[in-house]
């Protein structure tokens, strides 16, 4: 295992030095879902939700927060992205899962760090929108299994959730 990298020798946090690492093609895709009642998912789909269009503020909220990602998490460097893109996929619930709505984030750069953090905290956004724009209809929803599925770039090479 590798030691932490935010923390010096003296156990210190401090913000990583990227100054002499290559500025390379970077990508990484998080993802997550959010568990609610099939007739919130309902709401959601037919497009009647009372706040509007949830999946299309989602969006804008998730391209939102990979752009803010910096100003959250304090040891991230600001990072000029060259892409956003999220993805969204409603599953209706079945005898082996909840009904909820699936969501991916792709976040891309070209530069000296990665994009992992940008990645999962445009999913994050994204689903706590979602629960924003429904929770008068569903305060039960559940966000779960957001995750680093991949990511391309850097010194570290790839890396694909298995």
């Amino acid at each position: 295992m590798q030691a932490l990298t935010h923390f010096d020798a003296q156990g210190q946090a401090h913000m990583v030095d990227v100054a002499a690492k290559a500025a390379t093609h970077r990508i990484a895709v998080a993802s997550g879902r959010i568990e609610m009642l099939p007739a919130t998912l309902e709401l959601i789909e037919s497009g009647n939700a009372k706040k509007g269009d949830v999946l299309g503020i989602a969006r804008i909220a998730g391209i939102q927060g990979a752009k803010r990602t910096s100003d959250l998490i304090p040891l991230c460097h600001p990072i000029a992205l060259t892409r956003v893109a999220m993805e969204f996929a409603t599953v209706q619930a079945s005898a082996s899962q909840a009904a909820h709505v699936w969501c991916s984030a792709t976040a891309e750069t070209v530069g000296p760090t990665g994009v992992e953090m940008e990645a999962l905290t445009a999913v994050q956004v994204a689903l706590l929108t979602i629960y924003d724009m429904c929770k008068a209809a569903d305060r039960g929803m559940t966000m779960t299994d957001v995750k680093l599925m991949e990511k391309h770039g850097g010194k570290s090479g790839s890396f694909v959730a298995g």
